[in-house]
């Protein structure tokens, strides 16, 4: 199998803060949103497709990856008001924006805070549509359990059956790229903080999801809505939540897809995004 080339790292200052991101194409910029300690390396066979006909952005969220890491509250609100902070660093009047998981959560937040910053919207397994989520998440509420996390290779097997329907389906070339940044030193600061702020042991925090519910039907950009059917993170269910609320959203549930549709299936995911996209936006 013939490797994936990989993006360049380009680094910009928001603010005070020093942020990595990837950047492919040109016209009709389009953000893309990792989830919850994720980092860029999660659209890597995504972002080549997308900017043959837009201009791409990937970037290490505040808090992750190779960015900086500064301490905060990482709330959804507070990293909504990040991303618009990049865009304007960046001059990116308005964007399409596709968030996956908590980057979804992001997304959403932004669109509701300033709508006229967004043309589009792509939800991936996306998070703020109700409490349920992971056992796994919900137990990193406890101080201990983070402190005693060492990140280490024979973690990352539970790691991906847990994200993904087949993870051997997942190139090892991924895997390799992903491991060093799970791997980083000086995660667990923000990590904690991020957990904190919008979980505990029962579920998502309801000040985190429900002023979101309550606004779902003010979202004025065209949404696609996409999730794995077999999703242990964030259940299936919510996407429908979200297609039944969202004035002007449309659905797609993957079958033996987990959290990450993007990776599981990224040319079935990258057509359906393009052929979005080619609609016109509202005006």
């Amino acid at each position: 199998m013939q490797k994936t080339q990989v993006p360049i790292d380009r680094y910009v200052k928001v603010g005070s803060i020093n942020i990595r991101y990837w950047m492919m194409g040109s016209e009709n910029p389009i953000i893309l949103l990792h989830g919850g300690q994720g980092s860029v390396e999660f659209w890597l066979y995504n972002i080549g497709t997308l900017a043959k006909s837009n201009c791409v952005y990937a970037l290490d969220m505040v808090g992750s990856g190779r960015s900086d890491k500064p301490q905060a509250s990482y709330s959804l609100t507070y990293q909504a008001q990040f991303i618009k902070d990049f865009m304007d660093t960046l001059e990116i009047e308005s964007a399409t924006l596709i968030g996956n998981s908590m980057g979804g959560g992001a997304a959403l937040q932004l669109a509701l805070l300033f709508p006229q910053r967004v043309n589009k919207l792509v939800l991936v397994d996306s998070m703020g549509f109700g409490r349920e989520i992971a056992l796994g998440i919900r137990l990193t509420t406890l101080p201990l359990l983070i402190r005693l996390l060492r990140p280490s290779r024979r973690l990352l097997a539970p790691m991906l059956k847990n994200n993904f329907f087949n993870p051997q389906s997942i190139p090892s070339e991924w895997i390799e790229l992903r491991y060093p940044i799970f791997a980083l030193p000086g995660r667990k600061p923000a990590l904690m903080a991020m957990v904190k702020t919008n979980f505990h042991l029962l579920g998502v925090r309801s000040q985190v999801f429900r002023p979101i519910l309550s606004q779902l039907a003010t979202i004025t950009a065209p949404t696609l809505i996409i999730w794995g059917k077999q999703d242990r993170i964030i259940p299936v269910a919510h996407a429908y939540i979200a297609a039944k609320t969202i004035p002007n959203a449309r659905l797609h549930i993957f079958d033996r897809c987990g959290h990450h549709p993007h990776l599981e299936y990224p040319e079935k995911f990258n057509n359906l995004v393009l052929e979005f996209l080619a609609f016109p936006s509202r005006q």
